[in-house]
């Protein structure tokens, strides 16, 4: 009798220990606020003390991740499938800009193997990924993207989408942000990024028996809409190879500041995600404000109405010298092609009322300081163009509806623009290492470029130009591809910048005559025959670029006893003698890869050919660059028709009239100049 007392009591409690039914089979945890949650946070990533989850906090080119401690059990076996999940969780994007209408980038929900990212970028990789993933081991993840912006390396379909991603950035599947109305059944948009103080829900369900993935998404406040946004089918076993992975977000921001948010999680296997609890969520930062704000001025409006009546006679006076101080025009095509528009007072403001010691360079179009926004923090560079300028406002709304629109890592961002009375305005991305031209000519004490980053440099103009000639919606002709006009951020990436003489095309469509614009060196012969700019005259002007990066020269000079000599005659005449390398920047010392020089200075005569037809494509180059193609010889035919560029394009251009030159933020050249 007591043996089988014994059994009984064992038995019961083995009913209880993990691992006996269906319990055993089930994971789950929901946190209606992080306070004292177990999670590990790296990068950016923080818990405040309100409970709050914060993946960025208004950092630009940051990234952040927060993954539960312990992985979760996703399969019986290593080799067995992936078991049904579902997830809910309260999320907030808010920008750093007072019209609160951009941000950069997104976060995602993400399931991986690890939880170490640390060799991931942010911007446009979100924190996942890098531009040298391979989708090897090291990169499995599946990730529900929520992402502001529209990256077309990526094929995203807007800026403002959930997207489903397996091992890579580009969604097997993704929608345009938005929910269905149980009510009536209507698709109705949301906007990803928090405009309202109001936070949004996502739910993410996983059927492991059809393999069937199901995002969701709704406003706070909404059940959960019983028809998803986008559904899938996949088998996650891809991605979750071994029988745990790690759950949890990551983010990541861009040029501009943004804040990624979340505020509450649940989570379970093979069940629904336990509820949460939104009492206990925390708020937003500034969320209550709006509210204590009405609530005091309901206590207080009898005595704050007598204040206001006598403060507003007081400073009426006051009100009008400033508003004509600040005063701003608008008009009806900042509507369709506007990017951000700042307020003068805040342009004003972050460069302390344009100070001289701000000053980053002057030129004929305008002056060009360094800024600090107010209100995030974030530097900027500011072009100041007046009115009375060669051509001021036809190339400043060039420049707005030309790059407003474009977005390339390659390309100098254009954060927005500022119109007044008298003044034009341009906020540009700041580039704290500078233009190009000063590292090539030992200008301000700059220290000497190594070959591997002329190299580097050569290939990312490489790839922005290639994004305007061929993979932006319209053609962009940039018309001033110069060192002057190539930008180098923090880490010596190459940003191709100034826009103000850019044009745009429709593909296909046929090219229209312009005035002659441009640098002298760089201006294609058919360019000053016929005045059509064309990617072509772009390709010859990058032409010109290679041999100034890989020569250390300027593309023209003047000398006192033979006149103006170009650059393109003396690498021409090496390359006759079968001595080319030795063209390459003595100041090298003879430290730098031969066949690569070689490589692009055969290029640079290739580009620069005295017949359009001739030339490569950017899409050429760009195979060229890379390695995916071989690089063509040059024959003798080749170089009799190279040698006509002495006779035909000898630059002495004085007979024809140059109009301002675009100069680049931080190098501004008036006139039109010589080589730089």
């Amino acid at each position: 009798m007591s043996s089988f007392l014994v059994a009984f009591v064992l038995l019961c409690l083995g009913l209880n220990l993990p691992g006996f039914g269906d319990a055993g089979n089930e994971e789950s945890f929901v946190f209606s606020s992080f306070s004292g949650a177990d999670l590990t946070l790296d990068g950016n990533a923080t818990v405040t003390g309100e409970g709050l989850l914060e993946l960025t906090n208004n950092e630009r080119y940051a990234k952040g991740h927060a993954f539960h401690r312990n992985p979760v059990q996703f399969k019986d076996s290593p080799n067995g499938t992936v078991q049904s999940f579902s997830v809910a969780f309260v999320f907030a994007i808010m920008s750093a800009y007072s019209d609160l209408s951009m941000s950069t980038d997104g976060m995602a929900f993400v399931i991986a193997p690890g939880k170490d990212f640390s060799n991931a970028s942010g911007a446009q990789y979100l924190g996942l990924l890098n531009s040298t993933s391979n989708n090897g081991p090291s990169d499995l993840f599946f990730a529900v993207e929520l992402d502001t912006i529209k990256n077309d390396e990526f094929h995203d379909i807007d800026g403002n989408h959930v997207g489903v991603d397996i091992n890579a950035l580009t969604s097997v599947q993704s929608d345009t942000a938005a929910f269905y109305d149980d009510t009536d059944g209507t698709l109705r948009s949301l906007s990803l990024i928090t405009s309202d103080g109001k936070a949004m829900l996502a739910w993410v369900d996983y059927d492991g028996q059809s393999k069937q993935l199901n995002v969701t998404l709704a406003p706070m406040g909404v059940a959960k809409p019983s028809k998803p946004l986008l559904s899938n089918t996949t088998d996650l076993s891809a991605v979750i190879i071994d029988d745990k992975a790690y759950v949890g977000f990551s983010a990541a921001t861009g040029p501009i500041s943004s804040q990624h948010c979340v505020l509450a999680w649940s989570f379970a296997v093979n069940g629904p995600a336990p509820p949460i609890d939104f009492k206990k969520i925390p708020k937003l930062p500034n969320s209550g404000h709006h509210e204590a704000v009405v609530k005091d001025m309901k206590i207080g409006l009898p005595i704050a109405a007598f204040v206001l009546i006598l403060a507003t006679c007081i400073t009426v006076t006051l009100l009008v010298r400033r508003h004509l101080i600040y005063a701003e025009l608008r008009e009806d095509w900042e509507v369709e092609f506007g990017p951000h528009r700042f307020s003068y007072k805040e342009l004003f403001k972050a460069t302390e009322g344009f100070k001289s010691k701000h000053l980053l360079g002057a030129g004929g179009f305008g002056k060009v300081y360094k800024g600090v926004l107010p209100k995030s923090g974030t530097e900027v560079a500011v072009k100041r163009v007046s009115h009375d300028s060669t051509q001021g406002l036809k190339e400043f709304i060039s420049e707005v509806v030309s790059i407003g629109h474009l977005r390339h890592r390659n390309l100098v961002q254009l954060l927005g623009y500022c119109r007044r009375k008298g003044e034009l305005i341009l906020v540009y991305d700041y580039m704290p290492s500078g233009s190009l031209d000063k590292y090539l000519y030992g200008e301000d004490d700059k220290p000497l470029l190594e070959w591997a980053q002329r190299f580097q440099i050569v290939k990312d103009v490489a790839s922005g130009l290639f994004y305007l000639h061929e993979k932006w919606q319209q053609v962009v002709v940039h018309r001033d591809v110069k060192a002057s006009n190539v930008l180098l951020d923090g880490g010596m990436v190459a940003h191709l910048g100034d826009f103000g003489l850019a044009r745009l095309y429709d593909h296909g469509a046929d090219l229209q005559t312009t005035h002659v614009v441009g640098t002298m060196g760089y201006i294609a012969p058919e360019l000053a025959r016929t005045g059509k700019a064309s990617p072509l005259t772009d390709v010859f002007a990058f032409g010109t670029f290679l041999l100034e990066v890989t020569c250390g020269r300027r593309p023209v000079v003047d000398t006192v006893h033979h006149g103006r000599k170009l650059l393109f005659d003396r690498v021409l005449e090496y390359w006759r003698r079968g001595s080319l390398e030795e063209t390459v920047d003595s100041r090298l010392q003879g430290n730098y890869n031969v066949d690569e020089a070689r490589m692009v200075l055969t290029l640079g005569l290739m580009c620069s050919h005295p017949f359009p037809g001739q030339r490569p494509t950017m899409r050429q180059v760009m195979q060229y660059l890379d390695g995916d193609a071989p690089l063509p010889e040059l024959t003798p035919a080749d170089m009799s028709l190279l040698s006509l560029m002495q006779n035909q394009t000898s630059f002495d251009q004085s007979p024809l009239q140059y109009p301002w030159s675009g100069t680049s933020i931080g190098t501004m050249t008036p006139g039109i100049s010589v080589g730089r």
